[in-house]
């Protein structure tokens, strides 16, 4: 599988999200968290066309009751919509994000933002591209200039307080900070440096599956709050960062 053949797969779906993306059949899953018409066309169209070209690798998929992976399954992690929230409210900030998952490690990625037909895509090995110009991440190290992203983790309201706690001692070392809605986009704008770094708790697979290969391609690191690897079974709290802020952020923000 090349990660061109993977961009043009991803590609179809541009026309399934123009078209549907002012459908107001709208799903709520649970608290702030929604699930529309678009998310489930994506789905279905992605599915049928990875298992027909790609029989025996299996599935996760957000808009899928259910999602089990392996180390030694090969399975593609699919967020149809990453930015549902953004979509409904026709905030244009939304991307289809899919990864391959193969021998315990993400080896192909692609992240689409339909609507500014921006491609952000990524092999094992090979670098990262944003619509095929080669990206890196900054050599920023100086946290008072820097732009940072953080997620709300909208899900769990109740831990609003600290979740804001940890947005001010942020905010107060940094430039500015960002949030945008979608993960998927958050660390492909690591990758090729509109932002500094990226934070948020509660990540699943699907949100950090393909960026984070896109991100690490393009000279970053990506890690849990604890400096350990990401882990495909289970929710994580995911901090990205162009590497060279990683350390502090570890020692004087998450951590401290």
């Amino acid at each position: 599988m090349e990660r061109k053949e993977l961009i043009e797969i991803v590609h179809q779906t541009r026309t399934l999200v123009m078209d549907e993306a002012n459908s107001r059949a709208v799903t709520a899953k649970g608290t702030a968290d929604f699930v529309t018409k678009v998310d489930f066309s994506v789905q279905d169209f992605l599915k049928k066309i990875l298992f027909r070209e790609y029989p025996g690798i299996g599935l996760m998929s957000e808009e899928q009751k259910e999602n089990e992976i392996g180390p030694d399954t090969d399975t593609w992690i699919l967020d149809p919509i990453d930015g549902t929230t953004n979509l409904i409210h026709h905030y244009q900030h939304s991307a289809v994000s899919l990864g391959l998952y193969e021998q315990g490690e993400i080896t192909l990625g692609v992240v689409y933002n339909p609507f500014t037909d921006e491609t952000f895509s990524a092999a094992k090995g090979c670098g990262a591209y944003l619509n095929e110009q080669k990206i890196q991440v900054t050599d920023q190290t100086d946290m008072l200039r820097t732009l940072i992203s953080m997620g709300t983790d909208p899900y769990e309201k109740e831990k609003a307080p600290e979740n804001f706690a940890l947005f001010q001692k942020v905010f107060m070392e940094c430039t500015d900070i960002r949030i945008s809605g979608s993960s998927a986009l958050d660390l492909c704008y690591v990758a090729c440096g509109r932002l500094d770094t990226f934070l948020e708790r509660n990540l699943k697979p699907w949100d950090y599956g393909a960026g984070s290969l896109i991100l690490t391609e393009a000279g970053g690191k990506i890690t849990d709050w604890n400096n350990q690897p990401l882990s495909f079974d289970r929710n994580c709290n995911v901090l990205a960062t162009n590497g060279r802020l990683h350390s502090y952020f570890l020692e004087n923000i998450v951590n401290d």
